[in-house]
């Protein structure tokens, strides 16, 4: 068996599919940088594995995560989506997702993309962490703590230090896969 990260708990459905092929691996689309704002924000104060698992749901409720879209939306649409069982229905999350979107789209005007704008962060290439055990996972950095601040600024909602540094772990500005699991190697032998 393939030795994996110590917080993927192989009895819960999809956790495996989603650290193997998904977590950690550099995201450069715009389409899947907003999709994981969108979840990370929903996640604030919940486990990811709540989110992850309505994952599906919030595809079909935030218009296949069409960023143009889901910036339209009004309060027709979240009165919808608070009757939504398929997602989390906070209203101040609900809200901030669009918020976030029509943030989301300035910054592509400004920045041409959104991965032009995030990625700068980290310089352009991903941070390779060495990890050993479950204590060397940190909840924020310097960096985490500088999108936020900056996110803040442009007004984003739900998307703190910590909120931050998951997004950055997920869409592989951080490579944070233990020393042990087969994936660290894996991603940087294809991204650096």
């Amino acid at each position: 068996m393939k030795a994996r990260c110590p917080w993927v708990d192989l009895t819960k459905p999809g956790y495996r599919e989603y650290h193997d092929l998904e977590w950690g691996d550099p995201v450069y689309d715009d389409h899947t940088l907003f999709e994981f704002v969108t979840l990370e924000a929903a996640q604030a104060g919940l486990s990811w594995y709540t989110v992850l698992r309505k994952r599906e749901h919030y595809r079909r409720a935030f218009a296949g995560f069409d960023v143009e879209k889901v910036a339209q939306f009004n309060a027709s649409n979240v009165k919808v989506l608070m009757n939504d069982p398929g997602i989390i229905r906070n209203r101040l999350k609900i809200e901030a997702a669009i918020s976030n979107a029509r943030r989301f789209m300035e910054i592509q005007a400004e920045f041409d993309t959104f991965a032009n704008y995030i990625w700068r962060f980290v310089n352009g290439r991903p941070v390779v962490n060495r990890l050993e055990k479950p204590s060397d996972y940190r909840a924020t950095t310097t960096q985490s703590d500088a999108v936020a601040k900056d996110l803040k600024v442009r007004g984003f909602k739900f998307f703190g230090s910590t909120i931050a540094y998951a997004y950055m772990q997920a869409t592989g500005l951080v490579n944070d896969h233990t020393l042990e699991c087969y994936r660290r190697q894996e991603i940087i032998n294809t991204y650096g």
